[in-house]
């Protein structure tokens, strides 16, 4: 028996409630005697039991087997796959890659994952590890959590459908979804072979960024984020479970599905969110804004005002400043940026960034808009406002530095003659007699 259906709640982090069957969700209390149904009582808690209310996550879980049934643990060879981020001498070049190729021998979404760099470590909890994932097959009878991190899985060819304990949710590329540490989920890929990005948060969980001056509205809103309502699998067969845990792959056997959770309440859920409406807020006087006011969600680090990792978005927008070059000006900065693109093209390059494409500009590395990008923007009618249409890049910012794998730096869709861009940008400068 199966119950999947995709069904949501909306708002970002609420207490919610689902039951999949009527009278499964206990009333008054979180741990009866004896739960409804002969299912089990099971809490999930991703913060310190002590956390304060405001960032504290747990939700409660009423399923038909305890998430301790299952075979033992054997290491799994997946070695793309890792949070190896290397030691050494980091070289302090832009860095560019081609989309990741789709794959040349059946592979699922564990199978498809390719790691390009990353900070911190799951040891400490804190950092960031940044993944491309090319994949052309579901996961039929494999599951996996990831005991390390907090997953953002951003797709750029394909739909996903992450079938997960507490629900079910569809995500299509410009959408985006979080699963929270340790949430065990299937996917499947209902358009045939997929391809997209995966951040995971070692740190704090991501939240929704301070609005400040901008007020009480504005960039992503609350009620556009979806958490799916309950749905579980009863399957029984022989089923495989897949932990990532400090770093490495971990499999045992397993007789059920994992997604058997019939009713569940809490705060600590997955969710999608549509990059398609986030209110994009800009100059309508002069100057560019800083890209942190495309933050849609950011991980905060122990440093106030500073982030372990931001999401930042580009999305179709208006660009209407006066006596202002309007495209991203050049620029060094202290943070880290891990750049893709999801859909069209970027406003600040005329080619070699195309969708599926990453580059990464590391903390004081110089970058900013190519030769043809500088120069339509430095004679463009400025009397005219120009819309920012069909695009949707995105930008993991992180505070510390992101050291690329070694595998990421010898791909062959590595483009090796980036920092070759900017070469031919002429010298304008004309002293003074």
């Amino acid at each position: 028996m199966t119950s999947a259906s995709e069904r949501y709640m909306t708002g970002f982090g609420n207490e919610f409630a689902s039951e999949a069957l009527p009278g499964a969700l206990p009333q008054g209390q979180n741990s009866p005697q004896r739960p409804a149904y002969g299912l089990y009582a099971e809490q999930l808690t991703a913060t310190a039991f002590t956390a304060p209310r405001a960032h504290n996550r747990r939700s409660w879980l009423y399923r038909i087997l305890p998430a301790a049934v299952h075979g033992a643990f054997t290491p799994l060879a997946q070695h793309a796959f890792h949070n190896d981020f290397g030691r050494g001498p980091l070289n302090p070049e832009q860095m560019r890659w081609d989309p990741l190729p789709l794959p040349g021998a059946p592979a699922d979404f564990v199978e498809g994952l390719f790691t390009m760099a990353g900070n911190g470590s799951p040891a400490a909890q804190q950092g960031v590890a940044v993944h491309l994932y090319a994949a052309d097959r579901d996961m039929t009878t494999r599951y996996f959590y990831d005991a390390d991190a907090e997953l953002l899985l951003v797709p750029q060819l394909g739909r996903l459908h992450i079938a997960t304990e507490l629900g079910v949710l569809q995500v299509e590329p410009q959408q985006v979804a979080v699963i929270p540490r340790g949430i065990r989920f299937r996917v499947a890929l209902p358009d045939g072979p997929a391809r997209g990005y995966v951040l995971e948060n070692f740190g704090a969980h991501l939240r929704l960024p301070d609005l400040g001056p901008i007020g009480a509205n504005g960039l992503a809103n609350p009620r556009d984020f979806q958490t799916p309502q309950a749905a579980y699998e009863d399957l029984q067969g022989d089923f495989e479970l897949v932990a990532k845990f400090q770093g490495h792959l971990w499999r045992a056997d397993i007789g059920h599905s994992p997604l058997d959770v019939v009713a569940w309440h809490g705060n600590c859920a997955p969710y999608r969110y549509d990059l398609r409406r986030f209110n994009a807020i800009g100059s309508i006087s002069f100057d560019h804004p800083d890209p942190s006011i495309f933050t849609v969600l950011t991980s905060p680090s122990h440093a106030p005002g500073t982030a372990s990792v931001d999401f930042a978005i580009f999305p179709p927008r208006w660009l209407v400043a006066q006596h202002t070059f309007r495209p991203p000006w050049f620029h060094r900065n202290v943070a880290s940026e891990f750049m893709g693109l999801v859909h069209g093209a970027y406003d600040a390059k005329a080619g070699g960034f195309v969708p599926g494409g990453a580059s990464l500009h590391n903390s004081m590395s110089g970058h900013g808009p190519d030769p043809a990008t500088f120069a339509r923007a430095s004679s463009a009618d400025l009397s005219v406002p120009d819309a920012i249409t069909d695009s949707m890049a995105f930008m993991f910012e992180t505070a510390s530095v992101l050291r690329a794998t070694a595998q990421a730096l010898v791909a062959p869709h590595r483009q090796r003659d980036y920092g070759q861009c900017w070469a031919d940008l002429p010298r304008n400068f004309r002293a003074p007699p």
